[in-house]
């Protein structure tokens, strides 16, 4: 008896435990389940938790989204091309004179400053046809470094090719270096390497002089280093003094192209007053603007020198173009025409005193109340009636 119970009691023991396993899984599938329907609950509108869903309404399922539209490109409009501008032909530069056989030659030596003085000086003088300008400059040259190029061998030959009527140096940009020639090896900036520079410069200039030839010497301009500007001070100093005793002239360019405090510029005024770039970039040459205000510094002494020569109206007195002139007899051409003076009270020289068409007045025999007055003291009666009329009335008349 007591192992049946023992047995029945296991039975039930194992069905209560299955029991409560079939309760919890059926409520662990139950929870979902009420979540969801919470979910579709929540879905619902205003309306139908009021008033519940239509029996006939079948549960909602979302549409699918219309298929979005392309737009389709819309064509631009064509715009009319803008209508071609009229280009108006500007006026052609005026073309260099045509240089005479007689002309006169202008010689520019030097380094590469010289260089671009000579193009300026070229344009300077374009419009001359009795100034032609011829230009060697040898950009590494100068004063210093003989055993590169001797300029007091090489200026000779140059002259005696040329025949210059006047010449033109400027040189000096690159002798800021160690001296090397006629047993020189000299450092720069010493007092013994001023010294042989001194003597160098006043032989280069001799070469030019000693031959009656005019000289202008054109100092250095400023340049973007300090040390540099400072040096090119006093290398100017130097030229000026050393060409001046050997009869020559120093054009000083300095002013042209620093600031009013003296300091390096860019940017100035060109020969006609307008503000351009006269260096570039490097701080050192000299752009087309720069080259021609070099220029306009030598222009005037070298116009100077050069006479009538240096003028735009010369022309050549032949029979092709001068016309008459060479067709008149040789004692009206050589002989000045000498006319008399002419007189601003009588232009005519005639004698006259009456203007172009005057009639002479027929002179008149009786005195006139003028000189009556002031001859004899006679004094024409005044008018009757008039205020200076003192004369009493005629009473008899009246009555």
């Amino acid at each position: 008896m007591k192992t049946q119970r023992i047995g029945r009691k296991r039975q039930f023991a194992k069905a209560c435990l299955a029991s409560l396993l079939a309760a919890f899984f059926t409520l662990s599938m139950l929870v979902p389940m009420a979540e969801a329907q919470q979910r579709i609950e929540q879905r619902r509108s205003l309306l139908e938790m009021l008033f519940g869903r239509p029996l006939s309404q079948p549960e909602y399922i979302p549409e699918a989204p219309p298929p979005r539209r392309i737009p389709r490109a819309r064509a631009k409009r064509s715009t009319p091309a803008p209508p071609p501008k009229t280009i108006v032909a500007q006026p052609d530069q005026p073309a260099p004179a045509e240089k005479l056989d007689t002309a006169k030659k202008v010689l520019v030596v030097g380094d590469f400053l010289a260089s671009g003085l000579g193009e300026g000086l070229a344009d300077a003088f374009a419009a001359s046809p009795g100034v032609t300008i011829e230009a060697h400059g040898n950009v590494a040259s100068g004063l210093v470094r003989q055993d590169y190029y001797d300029w007091q061998k090489q200026l000779p030959e140059m002259l005696d090719e040329a025949k210059p009527a006047v010449v033109v140096v400027m040189i000096g940009a690159n002798d800021r270096q160690q001296m090397v020639g006629d047993q020189l090896n000299e450092k720069y900036g010493t007092d013994v390497w001023f010294m042989a520079y001194e003597a160098r410069i006043l032989a280069f200039a001799k070469i030019v002089t000693s031959r009656n030839i005019p000289l202008l010497w054109v100092g250095l301009p400023s340049f973007v280093s300090p040390s540099m500007t400072a040096d090119s001070v006093k290398l100017n100093q130097l030229y000026q003094s050393q060409v001046t005793n050997a009869g020559g002239e120093f054009v000083d360019i300095w002013d042209g192209f620093v600031d009013e405090s003296g300091k390096f510029i860019v940017t100035g005024s060109d020969i006609n007053g307008q503000q351009v770039r006269l260096r570039t970039a490097d701080g050192i040459n000299l752009t087309t603007s720069g080259r021609r205000k070099v220029a306009f510094y030598v222009e005037k002494p070298a116009r100077r020198l050069l006479g009538d020569q240096a003028s735009p109206d010369i022309i050549r007195l032949d029979t092709d173009k001068a016309g008459g002139v060479a067709n008149l007899p040789p004692s009206e051409t050589n002989q000045p025409q000498k006319t008399q003076p002419i007189s601003l009270s009588d232009p005519d020289l005639d004698g006259g005193a009456e203007l172009l068409g005057a009639k002479g007045v027929t002179p008149v025999s009786t005195s006139s109340p003028r000189d009556l007055l002031v001859e004899k003291g006679q004094m024409a009666p005044a008018p009757a009636g008039r205020v200076d009329d003192y004369r009493l009335p005629d009473t008899k008349a009246v009555h």
